[in-house]
Parts: C-alpha cells; structure tokens; sequence
C-alpha cells in the first residue's frame, strides 16, 4: 500500500504544481489585483493540495503521528499569513505573497524529510518573520522620510560587515556570521537592504559623474570587505545589484560595460590571490577527478539530480543526506532527487515568476528611488536563486548561497521575507499615485466642463 501512495503522489504532485506554476504566469495577462482574485484563490487551492499530498507521502513513508501534527499547524500558519495580508494590506499584490508561500511550505515539507528538528526551527522562523513582516509594508507607506539617511545606511553596512570580517566566526573557511547573546546572525543579509536603500538614495539624488562615483567606491568597499571575509555568495550579488542600480538609474551602457570590466578582472585577481577559490573553480570543471575531497559535494549534487528522473524517487526514496549541507546550499538537489527534475524546474519558473511581478511593479513606479529599491530587490531575488541552482547543478562554480524562502537559514529567511513586504508597501505606494492620477485626470475634466459652460 506504501509503494502504491508514493508511486500515485509523485504524479499527483508533479500535476499540482505544474497546474499552480501555469497560473503564476497566466496572471500577466491582466494588470490589476481585481481582475486576478479568481486566479489566486486557484492558486491557494493548488498549493495547499501540494502541501497535503506531500505530507500524505510523508505519513505512508514514516506513520509517524508527530508529523501530522505539524502538517496542521503549518496549514493553521500559512492560511492566517495569507487571509491577514488579504484583509490588511487589500492594495498589496498577491501573486508575490502567495508565490513566496508556495516556495516557503515546499522547503518546510523538504526540511521535514531532511531534519524534523530543523524542519521545526524553520517554521517558527517563519511565523516569527512574518510578525516582523507585516509592520514593513506600513512604514514603508507612512515614513517617506527613510529616504533621507542615504549616508548613514551604508555607514550601518560597513561597519555591520566589517564587524564580522574582524571579530566572526569562521564557518567552512568563511567568516559569515556573528553570534550575539546566543544569537546566530549572518549581518550581510540584513546589509542587502541596507545597501539598497543606500544605492537607491545615491543614485536618485545624483546629478553628475562624480557622485556617481563616490557610489561606487563605497559600494566597492562593501564588496571588498565581503571578499575578505571569503563571503563569495555575498559579493557577488552585492556587486550584480549594484551594476543593475548603475544601468536602471543612468541608462548608460558604458558604466555597465566599465563595471563588468572591473568584476572580470576582479575576479581573475581573486582567483589569484584565495586557494580556496582555486578549489571550488577546480572542484566545478572536473568534481569527479577528487571525488572523496573537494568535489564530494557537487558529484553527490549531481549523482542526485540524475538519479530522481523526471518525477522523483518519491520522498524517503533518496539519499539526499549524503550531500553535506543539503539543508541549506544543495535542497534544491535534495528537491530534483526525491520530487523530480520537473518539480525542481517548476520551483524555478515560480521563482522567475516572482522575479518579473517584482520587476513589472517597479517599472511602473514614478518614484525613481522607490524604482530602484524595488529593481534592486528583484535583481537580488533572482540572482540568489540563480547562484544556488546553478552552483548545485555544475553550471557556475559554488558560491554557498542558499535558495530563497526553501534552504534552511534564519537571517536568509527573515530577510527575504522583510524585502518582499518592503516591495509590498511600494506598491501601494504605486497604487496611491494611481488613485492621485485618475483624481487629477477628474479635477482636470471638470474644470474643463466649467469653462465650457
């Protein structure tokens, strides 16, 4: 009878998300919130029917009680994120809260296979990021003044990355986190939205090459201090972000081509100067010539990713634990193995999915400085996942990044979570100026009446 459900789920699985990934796309045909609430009250029926046919996979595979239980209190935590962001923020988009629900209860469902205890932590990290959350998307609306502490926010980061260059802990050669009273922080995660604002505010007020440039030496320094750190991951999409910020704000191919110059030959340098560069360049061209040392963990990455087929070997099936640190830089490995290559890619269109709602509303946004914080979330968003699945798959050397809202991390978790409310709150920002417009638009047609009269 195991076999039979594991066998039926993987399909049944495989079908409801492909059906939900299909619907995250068919909402671009429309351009408002109204038009849509058909489409995503599909889509929340679509991802809690994935959530309880993995978990009925889980239940035959193990027939352990204590995981129902937590099935529960994941259905009663995600039905309130999504029915409170209804009812308080009515003008937020919806498509990019429920996308990141999806993604959320995929990982909580894979950690569960991987580690209940860590499967346990994750939700209560979520439940405890979402009462933060949901504060953001109102500050950002009431207090326009945030705008004005450009200087101090990348003051705040430097010192934020520069405490950990210093004084952190070094976690597989890298110095990432810091703990404080017991507390286990990654500071260059909570720097991402520092930087932003930063970015955002010095190029919006910028009005000639010269402060465009005092942009780039401190952002140079927040990738340099990162570098140091042997926090790759980080640097590299600090410094995307940054080139992303450059061309949307100027629209000048030449600072993109100078910068790409810059990062190539920055990167040929790095490769020079850390050994442990060196490796994980040599462990990415050929992980099967040291296969018991430096490229263990991509050729298991690997040997999982094929082994799961197109549909999985069905949750429990695998051996994703062979894979050191799966929880956080290779579940999406874990996913391909045991969910199947179709999944894992459907996960992946969810995410791009995300990344062009994100990118649509800031194209439309009037503010320049709202424009580029919310482009800037985007360009991190996506550049993050890219630089995950594409290191766990051999197309990019690993950078030890974790997936959004689906590896296991606090400080990844809480701070993805704070940028998507930071992009909700800009947009009702957006649909404020569109309620001042159609306002301005009548004032205007009935001034012309009178004069007609």
């Amino acid at each position: 009878m195991e076999l039979y459900v594991t066998e039926i789920s993987k399909y049944v699985i495989a079908f409801l998300m492909f059906l939900y990934t299909l619907e995250a796309f068919v909402a671009f045909r429309w351009k408002t919130e109204k038009k849509r609430t058909g489409l995503y009250i599909r889509q929340i029926i679509l991802m809690f029917a994935v959530q309880i046919a993995c978990f009925i996979q889980i239940m035959a595979r193990t027939g352990k009680p204590v995981y129902l239980f937590f099935f529960a209190f994941q259905i009663i935590a995600f039905s309130s994120v999504l029915l409170l962001f209804y009812v308080v923020y009515p003008d937020g988009n919806r498509l990019i809260i429920n996308n990141s629900c999806m993604l959320m209860m995929i990982g909580l469902i894979m950690l569960t296979r991987l580690s209940y205890d860590r499967a346990v932590k994750q939700f209560f990290i979520i439940v405890a990021s979402f009462v933060v959350g949901f504060i953001v998307p109102e500050i950002i609306f009431r207090f326009e003044f945030l705008k004005k502490f450009t200087w101090l926010y990348a003051v705040m980061g430097v010192v934020a990355i520069g405490i950990v260059l210093f004084l952190g802990a070094v976690t597989n050669g890298s110095k990432i986190t810091y703990t404080i009273g017991g507390i286990t922080l990654q500071p260059s995660e909570f720097v991402k939205i520092l930087f932003l604002f930063f970015m955002a505010g010095a190029l919006d007020s910028a009005e000639n090459i010269w402060q465009i440039f005092l942009a780039s030496v401190v952002a140079a320094i927040h990738v340099i201090i990162l570098v140091l750190s042997k926090d790759l991951g980080s640097a590299l999409i600090f410094f995307v972000v940054y080139l992303a910020l450059i061309y949307i704000s100027t629209e000048n191919v030449g600072y993109l081509a100078i910068g790409l110059s810059f990062g190539a030959l920055a990167s040929v340098i790095a490769y020079k100067l850390f050994s442990h560069i060196q490796v994980r360049v040599q462990a990415w061209l050929d992980p099967f010539s040291d296969i018991e040392s430096t490229g263990y963990q991509l050729s298991q990455s690997l040997f999982g990713i094929s082994s799961g087929g197109w549909f999985g070997l069905g949750l429990y099936g695998g051996t994703p634990k062979s894979i050191p640190f799966v929880e956080q830089d290779f579940i999406f490995s874990a996913i391909a193995e045991e969910m199947g290559v179709i999944f894992a890619v459907l996960i992946a269109l969810v995410c791009v999915s995300t990344f062009i709602e994100i990118m649509r509303l800031g194209y439309f946004l009037r503010d320049t400085y709202y424009r580029l914080v919310v482009c800037g979330i985007g360009v991190a968003y996506i550049f993050q996942t890219f630089l995950t699945i594409g290191g766990g798959s051999k197309f990019i050397p690993l950078t030890g990044v974790t997936l959004p809202f689906v590896s296991y991390g606090g400080s990844s978790v809480l701070v993805t979570i704070m940028m998507i409310m930071i992009t909700q709150g800009i947009f009702m920002i957006r649909t404020d100026e569109r309620y001042e417009a159609i306002e301005r638009m009548k004032r205007r047609r009935e001034n012309e009446r009178r004069k007609e009269y």
